[in-house]
């Protein structure tokens, strides 16, 4: 627990950042963001569907986070990581959904270090019934294009504030492939692609090693995705991470046993994907990293009202 003086210190903090003005500009920008992306999808055809917050299954990751468990009415509950699972179910329902969702991923305290990341944020997730990687990739950088073009517009006096040039980028995007980024750059190539780039792109063709068992596995290429995640330039890092999924049941329960992880754990979605489920592809990009790159801010928690910090106490 922190003590009275440090609390007060804490809100102190809080109080001068709530009345600042580079806030203000943010919220505008969320506000205007998060309707020119509702609208341009429902253009598209897409019906917005409610996030879920609580579910006996979520996104196990690639990566460790703590991973809190309620017991609810007598049941095992989870707090959401991220909708995937929820937008395959959906697209029983509907062929294109989106939603804005809030996140909630308990990240080790050292991810503070890389201002990209908050344990509590909000993704637009979609998802897109018998859709390949390409129709996502498409759809990404019209809606993409589009914003920036329209912040330029819209945004131009907050922009001019903040000193920031915006850049409406040309579209296709430059695809480089995961095996050839790791060969030029090593481990940390998004780091140093993003640092090097003017404009964002892509990396395609993720190994299985570094994603989830959800995304499809290319019947072509043993071991490699059907994935892509789109990077900003600037050194600003990833904006969006999706694919195409695995549907079928057999290849589920594959992709399960390859990542070495308990089928009992999935029991939900196998039952469901017995019962048939729909090729899909989709993505997740996250608001407030869409925001703090159209701002120009150094840190992720500028572009958030009441930012949630790894490791530290937060309102």
């Amino acid at each position: 627990m922190m003590s009275t003086s440090e609390l007060k210190a804490k809100l102190g903090d809080y109080h001068s950042r709530l009345s600042s003005r580079d806030l203000q500009i943010a919220m505008k920008v969320h506000t205007h963001v998060r309707r020119y992306l509702g609208d341009y999808l429902f253009k598209e055809g897409f019906t917005e569907i409610p996030p879920v917050i609580l579910s006996p299954m979520t996104d196990p990751l690639n990566h460790p986070t703590l991973d809190p468990v309620f017991s609810c009415y007598g049941y095992r509950y989870q707090l959401t990581k991220s909708m995937i699972f929820h937008k395959q179910l959906a697209l029983l329902n509907q062929p294109k959904i989106f939603c804005f969702s809030p996140n909630l991923r308990f990240e080790p305290t050292e991810r503070a270090e890389s201002g990209r990341h908050l344990f509590e944020f909000t993704q637009l997730d979609l998802e897109i019934r018998d859709a390949r990687r390409e129709d996502a990739m498409a759809l990404l950088e019209g809606m993409y294009t589009g914003l920036m073009a329209y912040s330029k517009k819209e945004l131009a006096s907050e922009l001019k504030e903040m000193g920031r040039d915006l850049k409406v980028p040309k579209s296709p995007f430059k695809k480089i492939s995961y095996a050839e980024a790791y060969e030029q750059y090593g481990a940390s190539f998004e780091s140093d692609l993003s640092k090097e780039m003017y404009e964002p792109f892509w990396i395609i063709d993720i190994p299985l090693s570094a994603r989830e068992f959800y995304d499809y596995e290319d019947p072509e290429q043993e071991g490699i995705l059907r994935d892509m995640d789109l990077i900003y330039p600037e050194g600003f890092g990833e904006a969006s991470s999706g694919g195409e999924r695995e549907y079928e049941h057999h290849r589920i329960v594959e992709r399960i046993q390859k990542k070495e992880q308990d089928v009992n754990d999935y029991e939900i979605l196998l039952e469901m994907a017995s019962k048939g489920l729909y090729a899909s592809a989709g993505f997740g990009i996250g608001i407030e990293r869409l925001v703090r790159y159209i701002c120009g801010f150094s840190r992720i928690e500028a572009a958030a009202m009441f930012p949630k910090i790894p490791g530290q106490l937060c309102i």
